[in-house]
């Protein structure tokens, strides 16, 4: 178990990290290059030998390996983004970036994406090392730059470029799971995600006859384009269940003691009130206009306009997105990936997530640990390139009230000391024997 030592050094941790700014601005515009030294200075203050690794200078990235004591069995890996969100001071409550800790809560962008990970997962690898342990197989430790942008330099170009360092890895964890979701009936779930949908964000360009802004025009491209948009912006997407979603809503509808008819889906998420919001982003596909940009005179039409969309979708799904916007966007605008990435679909029936939810359980016997998949992306996808089946599981037991999910870019973002505490002892429960 998980000594004093290890829950007063994640909280250090945490408000250490949030102080080294690492703001992702997109574009290449961030320095992660102070955190990774933070985290390679304190891996190898547990006996470590850490690797720093750019694929631009100061995007940093830190890598380690921990030695197992079974060496037939398959590596696992462990990782967290260095970057965060950009934050504007004035609409927080603190200082952003002043990982400030005050009644008991520790204050700042990082602080639950994922700084707090990060924190957890240095506390029980230096704690480790004072006890001697080791786990039953390797464990490899992954720290990465650009997570919040398209991670070309982060996990991308490791998985890309430094395969060797992964090798043996079949399995990992990363963020966003195994939080208190409170149902307000009393009941704590803890979501551990078994998958991702994957990301399409998009360039939609609409291309018409320039001219003055007096004359009619049947060709305008900022007709055309908002035409496209609104279609796509009302579309209503059919449910397509994942093996994951299927998981979550058969086990939250035995849970709650009603009928499991998966034929009616939005029925069903009805039912479970409240429970709903864990699954209702993933049981279709989804794509949500997000930007707008056209013309450089109001009395002139232009000849093209353009629009980005910010799709999602399901795993086994992706054929059907590219005909749907082929079909939304008719014949008067292109359209075109921005950025992609891959839909994720881990395994339930294997012993890693049944450890996972003994690891939880164990510190959480009020709590029930469901499956569940993520509406968003994380740096599982580029890790998945390599054949490492990855889960969400960065636990946290949070009060009723504190809105996880509202946090996550969210304005005040903080996370409760003992949180972090029952984070590294489930952490540090699970890695020993995973």
């Amino acid at each position: 178990m998980a000594d004093q030592q290890a829950l007063d050094e994640v909280v250090r941790f945490t408000s250490e990290l949030i102080r080294i700014d690492t703001s992702n601005f997109g574009g290449g515009d961030c320095r992660e290059r102070p955190a990774a030294e933070y985290a390679a200075e304190q891996l190898a203050g547990a006996g470590l030998e850490p690797i720093l690794l750019e694929r631009t200078e100061g995007r940093t990235n830190v890598v380690a390996r921990i030695e197992g004591s079974d060496p037939a069995a398959d590596a696992l890996l462990v990782h967290g983004h260095l970057d965060v969100v950009p934050a504007q001071a004035a609409d927080w409550s603190v200082d952003p970036f002043s990982g400030e800790v005050r009644d008991g809560v520790v204050w700042g962008r990082g602080a639950v994406d994922m700084k707090n990970m990060d924190a957890m997962i240095l506390a029980v690898v230096r704690g480790w090392a004072r006890e001697g342990v080791r786990p039953r197989r390797d464990v490899v430790v992954a720290f990465t730059a650009d997570e919040e942008a398209s991670a070309a330099d982060g996990s991308g170009f490791l998985a890309d470029h430094h395969p060797e360092l992964f090798e043996g890895c079949t399995e990992g964890v990363g963020e966003s799971g195994a939080f208190t979701f409170h149902d307000g009936g009393g009941r704590q779930l803890y979501p551990v995600a078994a998958g991702e949908r994957g990301t399409a964000w998009l360039k939609l360009t609409a291309r018409g006859r320039a001219g003055h802004g007096s004359k009619v025009n049947k060709e305008n491209a900022v007709t055309r384009l908002a035409a496209a948009v609104t279609r796509i912006g009302e579309h209503t997407w059919p449910p397509r269940l994942t093996p994951t979603v299927t998981a979550a809503l058969t086990e939250l509808a035995a849970l709650y003691g009603i009928d499991s008819d998966l034929g009616d889906v939005d029925l069903l998420l009805d039912k479970l009130g409240a429970a709903a919001k864990l699954v209702e982003a993933t049981v279709r596909n989804s794509a949500n206009p997000t930007m707008l940009d056209a013309g450089y005179k109001l009395n002139v039409i232009p000849g093209e306009a353009v629009a980005y969309v910010d799709g999602r979708y399901l795993y086994g799904t992706e054929d059907e997105f590219r005909a749907t916007l082929d079909q939304l966007t008719g014949p008067d605008v292109d359209w075109e990936f921005q950025h992609r990435e891959v839909a994720l679909q881990a395994p339930l029936d294997v012993p890693l997530y049944a450890r996972m939810r003994a690891a939880v359980e164990e510190f959480a016997p009020e709590g029930h640990v469901v499956p569940y998949c993520m509406s968003g992306g994380t740096d599982a996808k580029q890790f998945s390139r390599l054949g490492i089946a990855g889960y969400g599981f960065a636990p946290l037991r949070l009060p009723e009230g504190l809105d996880y999910q509202a946090l996550f870019h969210g304005v005040d973002e903080r996370v409760p000391v003992e949180a972090l505490h029952f984070g590294v002892q489930v952490l540090d429960r699970f890695l020993r024997t995973a």
